[in-house]
Order: C-alpha cells, then sequence, then structure tokens
C-alpha cells in the first residue's frame, strides 16, 4: 500500500471533530485508509453496500448508542439518506456526556446527497476532507512518468501491465457512468454522458465553451452546465476559475476544465503507454493537468489556484494566492529545457507575483534567468506542503 499524505490530517480531524466525512472517487482509496485507522483505536465499521449492514441500521439510534465508546466507520453513506438525523440526535446527546470527538467517520463518493444531506443535517458537527487518487509528491521520483500515465487510481497505477491499467480503467469508467453516477441520484443517459467526458477529455485545459458542447451533444447549455457541475461535484473534473481581481484588464471570463485524473484522461482519449501519450498532441495538456492536480493537493487551507489570461494574450498557466496574500505564477512546460513566452512575462507585469516559477519534469533546480526559477515537479509541490499551517 501507498502511504497518503491526508492520513495525519485524517486522524487530526477526526480526533477534534464528532464527524468527519471522507470524501472521493470510487476506488481511490477511502475505505482502505479509514480500516488503516479503524486498526489504531477501537472502531466498527459498516459497508452500507451490505444487506446486512443496512439492516442493522434499520433503527440507527438503538445500534449505534451501543458503540458510543468506538470511531463508527460508515462506508457507502449516501445509500442511507435518512440516517443524517440520527446521526445529528446522537452526536448532540454524546456532547452533553461530553463525547465530542472521534464519533463517526463517514465515506462517500463526494455525491450531491451526500454533501446536502450531511450539510443541512450536521452543520457545524462535521469536517470534510477530500481523499482524491494518489499524486505526485505520494511517489518516487522515478514513478513519476508511470504515475502520469496509469493516473492515481491505487489498482490502475500498481497494475502488472500497462494493459491491464488500462483495462481496469475502462472498466471503471464503464463502472462509473452505468451504476455509480444513477445510484448517486442523476438519471442521465450512460452514453450521453461518456460522449460529455471524452469530449472534455479531447478538450483538456481549454476554456469551457458551453454552447460548442451543447450543439455538439443535441442539448442545450443550461444541461451542458448541469452535466459539468455534476461531473466536478463527483471529483472527476477540476474547473479552474479565472483569476479576476485586475478591473482595468479584459480578462478571460470562461473557466479552464481539466479530466483531473491522468490515467482516467488517457483511457478516455485511447492511450495505453507512455509512448502513445508522448505522440499524441493531447501530451502538453495532460501534463499540464497531471502538475496542477499534484500542486493544488499541496497547496495549504486558505490558499487559492486560478489561472490568468487577457483578451491580449497574457497568460498564466496557474496563480496560487498564498494566506497572508503573496502570490506565485506558475507556468508549465513538459519540455526538459523550457522557454517561457512573452504572454507569461506580460502576464507578470500585470500581476506582480512574488515569484515567477516554471515547473518542468526534470530534477534539477536551476535559475532561468534573475527572475524565473525552473523547478521539478516534486520540489515545488514539497516547498508548497512546508507551507501548511
Amino acid at each position: 500500500m501507498i502511504p497518503r499524505r491526508k492520513t495525519l490530517e485524517l486522524i487530526e480531524l477526526i480526533d477534534s471533530n464528532p464527524a468527519v466525512a471522507l470524501l472521493g472517487p470510487r476506488q481511490v482509496g477511502k475505505t482502505t485508509l479509514a480500516l488503516e485507522i479503524g486498526e489504531q483505536r477501537p472502531s466498527i465499521y459498516l459497508d452500507l453496500e451490505s444487506d446486512a449492514d443496512r439492516a442493522k441500521l434499520s433503527e440507527p439510534e438503538l445500534y449505534l448508542s451501543g458503540h458510543e465508546d468506538k470511531l463508527v466507520i460508515l462506508d457507502e453513506v449516501h445509500r442511507v439518506p435518512d440516517l443524517f438525523q440520527a446521526l445529528r440526535g446522537l452526536i448532540d446527546k454524546g456532547r452533553r456526556k461530553g463525547l465530542r470527538s472521534g464519533r463517526f467517520l463517514l465515506l462517500g463518493s463526494a455525491s450531491i446527497d451526500l454533501l446536502k444531506q450531511s450539510g443541512e443535517s450536521l452543520a457545524g458537527r462535521i469536517a470534510y476532507l477530500e481523499l482524491a487518487p494518489i499524486d505526485g509528491l505520494e511517489v518516487h521520483a522515478t514513478e513519476l512518468n508511470t504515475l502520469w500515465n496509469r493516473g492515481g487510481f491505487p489498482d490502475s497505477l500498481l497494475a502488472r501491465t500497462d494493459a491491464v491499467s488500462q483495462r481496469w480503467r475502462l472498466d471503471f469508467i464503464r463502472t462509473y457512468l452505468e451504476r455509480d453516477i444513477p445510484l448517486l441520484g442523476p438519471r442521465i443517459a450512460a452514453e450521453t454522458l461518456r460522449r460529455f467526458w471524452t469530449m472534455l477529455a479531447h478538450h483538456q485545459s481549454g476554456l469551457l465553451n458551453a454552447a460548442d458542447f451543447a450543439r455538439a451533444l443535441g442539448v442545450d447549455g443550461k444541461t451542458v452546465a448541469s452535466y459539468l457541475d455534476l461531473m466536478v461535484d463527483l471529483l472527476l473534473v477540476r474547473r479552474l476559475e479565472p483569476w479576476h481581481n485586475n478591473a482595468g484588464k479584459r480578462l478571460v471570463k470562461s473557466p479552464r476544465v481539466y479530466v483531473r485524473d491522468s490515467g482516467l484522461l488517457h483511457s478516455l482519449l485511447g492511450l495505453t503507454t507512455l509512448e502513445d501519450i508522448l505522440g499524441h498532441p493531447i501530451a502538453g495538456a495532460s501534463w499540464e493537468g497531471f502538475v496542477i492536480e499534484t500542486l493544488h493537493a499541496a497547496i495549504p487551507v486558505g490558499a487559492h489556484a486560478n489561472f490568468y489570461r487577457t483578451a491580449a494574450g497574457a497568460e498564466v498557466d496557474l496563480i496560487v494566492t498564498l494566506p497572508g496574500g503573496r502570490r506565485w505564477a506558475i507556468e508549465i512546460k513538459r519540455s526538459l529545457t523550457p522557454k517561457v513566452e512573452r504572454g507569461f512575462h506580460n502576464a507578470c507585469l500585470e500581476l506582480k507575483p512574488d515569484r515567477r516559477i516554471v515547473v518542468y519534469p526534470g530534477s534539477e533546480a536551476y535559475p532561468l534567468n534573475n527572475e524565473i526559477e525552473v523547478l521539478p515537479l516534486r520540489q515545488l509541490g514539497e516547498e508548497l506542503t512546508h507551507l501548511q499551517p
């Protein structure tokens, strides 16, 4: 098992909140991590996809009150949405007894229902933590290309061969479309959603043009927006918002969209090996999304990530605004000999960032000139991680 950086953060949240929701796509490792933590303290585990475990909760207050001295791990909790009201009563009752933390760990696939139900019923009683696929700071530097190719879902990353990994991802996509998304609520034809997901893959790192997607799918713009909201809510797609603070410039206002897991991106495009990817026009955009996911997982609490682009062509791939207002301008290059275009220089003149960074797939850091640093992905990610409070 690959150690996850979120482990300590999850333990801290459990020890300071009565309930914690661990959110992430299916098969990302939520159950494995929860059980690992459960082995370190008194706990019980209930899989709510199991008829037997759901039957135990036919009278939730009665059953769970007998385990108030344990961490109760509830997997696939969105399958029993009525449970949240009962949890609220149990948490409030426990607080009066001095049981203020470590009561419930809820695992869910970031469904809209889970967020809505828990948010309404457990406000002030629950903390949220996202578990994304394995990122570039959780593997050795020599394994970075394998991670980029196969993505960060553990079964895909650790597969025996690229072909086995590809087969796992194709099965994952099919299962998500045909089974998991309908279980989470929305009733959308699987083939329509597959076409939309594949279109997003071809459009990786591009500006969202809902009208183009709507025409291709034969639906209206609001429907496209609802499809995108769904994929974002399920943590499968990232919508990177533009930076907007400069009122004197004509800034691009459309978000950029990325399929978050690089392995799923490559599977949607029919790319199996690293050679396939490097020979495909998507290589640069794929690497950009991979870097953004790694850095996004590393930025400290309270930081914001955006991109910057003006109608005149000034552009920065990623602007990280840190707590306190410091700003890093980050350009992402796949080349081992990166060069910076005029658009980046012009954007930096307008933004006046505290650091100007080019992140690349090499292993050495060096200055590109007096103002721009070239950094390996791992080094930049670790620098951001060390800024965590």
